[in-house]
């Protein structure tokens, strides 16, 4: 059974309300299943509702963040653990490390990196872990569309059209993160690509 699951999302605060409820419902949900929630270790936006809501109920917390949003204030203070890296390169990177799978909520510009960073690698054989879309109020409607084009124009083969799954609701997004098979691509695919 998985037992960690990294959440890409919006620190920014001024968003709708409907964002608010997804993210704080996966964070009961992960304190209520035993899945301790990884994110950017931020205390607003999304990150923060979801790691509240999480040790509201109960579960577990790891933050990770550049010694530099620290410097700034920027980190939650009250987190089961909080994990400091010199880059955001890193920190990236230490968040696919600490966890079995990824669940991206909304969000801007950082959500999106952390996303098609880490579908780059599940794509290159180097995440085989789930990565889920939770597409709430319809966020990732023409992420999906796009995602549907690249693939009927040929800019990525048919194999790659399972790099992700899409949830409508916090609770769909655990099951998948929880049922869904690793992608274990053997050399001779990779050595195709």
């Amino acid at each position: 059974m998985r037992t960690s699951v990294c959440i890409f999302c919006a620190s920014r605060e001024n968003i709708p309300e409907v964002y608010h409820r997804s993210a704080a419902r996966i964070g009961q949900l992960c304190a209520e299943q035993g899945i301790r929630l990884i994110n950017g270790g931020g205390g607003l936006g999304l990150m923060g509702v979801s790691s509240n809501a999480c040790l509201e109920a109960g579960g577990k917390v790891t933050g990770v963040i550049p010694q530099f949003m620290m410097e700034r204030g920027w980190g939650h203070d009250g987190l089961t653990e909080m994990v400091v890296t010199d880059t955001m390169a890193t920190r990236r990177q230490r968040m696919r490390d600490l966890s079995q799978g990824i669940i991206a909520l909304a969000g801007g510009f950082g959500t999106m990196e952390e996303l098609f960073e880490t579908v780059t690698q599940r794509q290159m054989g180097f995440y085989p872990h789930p990565i889920i879309l939770l597409n709430t109020n319809g966020f990732y409607d023409s992420l999906i569309d796009w995602w549907r084009r690249a693939q009927n124009e040929q800019f990525m083969r048919p194999d790659h059209a399972d790099l992700w799954e899409v949830a409508q609701t916090p609770e769909e997004a655990i099951r998948l993160f929880l049922t869904l098979p690793e992608r274990n691509d053997s050399k001779e695919s990779l050595a195709r690509r």
